[in-house]
């Protein structure tokens, strides 16, 4: 049998208020301009400055400098010094940088179903084969 109706809504989500303070914080520095973008390159294995500055189109020497600041300021970012002659300078993801990136799936699944450059190629696609 099958009816009309329209699915029952699905109950509120509830979210703390200490939750939901802590979920902005790390939402505003993912949500900064460049950040996303600088932490993809890394888990993609860059690790030298230039060779995140050359992953990320469009990103300044300077803005890096400022983002990588603080994103090691936030605990997602590791600088490593190594002692050599000149300063040999490399970055790596965090263990919290990681476990980060990996809670963001769901998100950049979110933003790839809602895309509207995707909904009309599929939109397109499904005009074209009729």
């Amino acid at each position: 049998m099958t009816t009309d109706r329209a699915p029952a809504p699905a109950p509120p989500l509830r979210i703390k208020d200490e939750e939901c303070g802590r979920l902005s914080g790390v939402m505003e520095i993912v949500g900064r301009r460049w950040s996303s973008g600088i932490l993809l390159a890394m888990a993609m294995g860059a690790e030298r400055f230039t060779e995140i500055q050359h992953r990320v189109d469009g990103l300044s020497g300077r803005m890096l400098s400022v983002r990588l600041r603080e994103l090691e300021e936030g605990g997602l970012v590791l600088r490593i010094v190594a002692p050599t002659t000149p300063v040999s300078i490399t970055y790596r993801l965090s263990e919290r940088g990681m476990d980060l990136l990996r809670s963001l799936q769901p998100i950049a699944h979110y933003a790839r179903r809602w895309d509207p450059s995707v909904e009309e190629q599929r939109g397109a696609a499904a005009s074209g084969s009729r």
